[in-house]
């Protein structure tokens, strides 16, 4: 699992609802954040064009809850730094849960025509704001007139006045998608009272005094299933185990200790990895299966891509950079050529690798990673994650695989 440090006082902005606000330049974007939140989080002027790139911001919005509020840049940006601020914008659809569209003119309505029909496309909730009313006595017919040229919901409102701010968090709160209350880390594989076992390796790439982003989600998710976690490091494993009094419902490790901690664990017990929770939780673990089946038909000079959803300082034994592409070439027994993206630098086009080997995704949504499996899958390249690469290499998979009901073979 990828070594991400976080905050434990704060909801991580991958748990948190993603709302973005797209319209043309000078509609009111960002005047309207501010309003939403009441607050000056966005600069604001008459100059078309004063955001750029995408800005995000985590709030605390009633009745909402935790949000993300990404600010774009204007669809009708212009000249070939315009163009490359437009193609960030719709970029930003990819990890959008919610999509207001901004309109404050409506002489042309193409940007915004062209904006719905991308909304359709991704399957993005979404609502409109005819904005600046402060200015138009009489927007009533604008209002009218925007819900049935463009087909959606539109509210009026002033970021002067807030006058309809309150109206649009409302309908924002009824747009929130529902993603399934069964959508769990672990909570649907124990029971109340049940012991769950987490190792948790303490290493030099360990944040010191604190645990990385998907433990500390995963210990939240037994407690919410009032379940009781244990933690232990991998060399404390087997005595933790035999004292427990009471026989385990799950073993969970990182991955990096995946052998050690099957041999430890005894083979009643179900193992499994937080990488391998989190293929599910984050994106789809059946597809990272048949996609890990890929690798015994690399051959050589193949390029195969190592992806993460973050940036960090990586140490000299790095999983991603060190660990994965030297166990590879150990079980192919010639040479791979492997190269590396980071953060949200994941390519559009695909098709020059063989493989893909994706993080387990915590600092992205499950929107987003949903979409770099689908863009995957739309040009033939087959994807896997961390987890079930390592144990696929060491010989564990099917072991690790079990607690989800899936049967691999070798």
């Amino acid at each position: 699992m990828e070594r991400t440090d976080f905050k434990m006082n704060t909801t991580p902005r991958s748990e948190r609802l993603h709302i973005a606000i797209f319209g043309k330049r000078n509609a009111g974007k960002s005047s309207l954040i501010n309003a939403i939140t009441n607050q000056p989080i966005a600069i604001v002027s008459e100059t078309p064009g004063t955001t750029t790139d995408p800005v995000y911001k985590s709030m605390e919005i009633l009745p909402l809850g935790p949000v993300v509020l990404i600010d774009t840049a204007g669809i009708d940006d212009v000249g070939e730094l315009g163009k490359l601020r437009v193609e960030k914008t719709l970029e930003v659809l990819n990890k959008t849960d919610i999509a207001i569209l901004v309109v404050s003119d409506i002489d042309d309505l193409t940007y915004e025509k062209q904006l719905v029909k991308l909304f359709d496309e991704k399957k993005v909730p979404k609502i409109g704001v005819l904005n600046k009313i402060d200015k138009d006595p009489g927007y009533k017919e604008k209002l009218s007139f925007l819900q049935q040229s463009l087909g959606i919901p539109f509210l009026a409102v002033s970021c002067v006045t807030l006058k309809g701010i309150d109206e649009l968090k409302s309908s924002l709160a009824k747009l929130v998608p529902d993603v399934g209350e069964d959508l769990r880390i672990v909570g649907d594989l124990i029971n109340p009272g049940d012991f769950v076992v987490l190792v948790v390796p303490i290493d030099k790439a360990a944040p010191k005094g604190r645990l990385i982003l998907p433990q500390q989600q995963t210990i939240r998710d037994i407690l919410d299933s009032d379940a009781i976690a244990i933690v232990t490091k991998e060399y404390e494993l087997k005595e933790t185990i035999e004292n427990l009094g009471k026989k385990p419902a799950i073993v969970i490790t990182d991955s990096q200790a995946f052998l050690k901690v099957d041999a430890d664990t005894p083979p009643d017990i179900p193992l499994t990895s937080f990488s391998i929770l989190f293929a599910r939780y984050k994106g789809d673990l059946v597809e990272f299966v048949e996609g890990v089946k890929k690798i015994k038909e690399l051959k050589p000079g193949d390029t195969v891509l190592i992806a993460e959803a973050c940036t960090h300082h990586r140490q000299a034994d790095d999983i991603g950079t060190v660990k994965i592409p030297r166990w590879l070439r150990q079980i192919a027994g010639f040479d791979i050529n492997f190269e590396w993206v980071s953060g949200y630098n994941y390519p559009k086009d695909l098709t020059k690798y063989k493989l893909i080997i994706h993080c387990g995704g915590c600092m992205i949504t499950r929107r987003e990673m949903l979409f770099r499996i689908e863009l995957a899958k739309q040009q033939g390249v087959p994807i896997t994650n961390y987890g079930v690469t390592i144990a696929y290499v060491h010989g564990i998979l099917p072991r690790a695989l079990k607690p989800f009901g899936i049967e691999f073979e070798y």
